[in-house]
């Protein structure tokens, strides 16, 4: 099973959200539910080389793929998304001045 790092104020996670709510291979964890997800994110991206350049651009790097093996990848064909089925989301759903830069210049 992949896991999926997403949230819901990231315009990128929410089609990534869509595309997977309903896939049986897919876990998906949204960082801001709850601080224990946050958490595990967090040590994941303070400790995986994958977020070097990440952290180095000043970004969050969600949505974020994690495989059962550990491997790290930010892109959906990496992570094996079928995206023939893939739904279609406005991203106008997510609240204006959402980013997902730390500075807050957006995803």
């Amino acid at each position: 099973m992949i896991t999926v790092y997403v949230m819901a104020t990231c315009p990128d996670c929410v089609q990534v959200k869509a595309r997977l709510k309903d896939s049986p291979n897919h876990r998906l964890v949204d960082i801001g539910e709850h601080v224990r997800n946050l958490k595990a994110f967090l040590r994941l991206r303070d400790s995986h080389p994958a977020f070097e350049r990440i952290r180095e651009k000043g970004s969050v790097g969600i949505p974020c793929f994690v495989t059962e093996d550990g491997d790290v990848t930010f892109s959906e064909d990496a992570a094996a998304v079928d995206t023939r089925s893939a739904k279609s989301v406005a991203t106008e759903d997510v609240a204006e001045g959402a980013a997902c830069q730390l500075d807050g210049t957006g995803c």
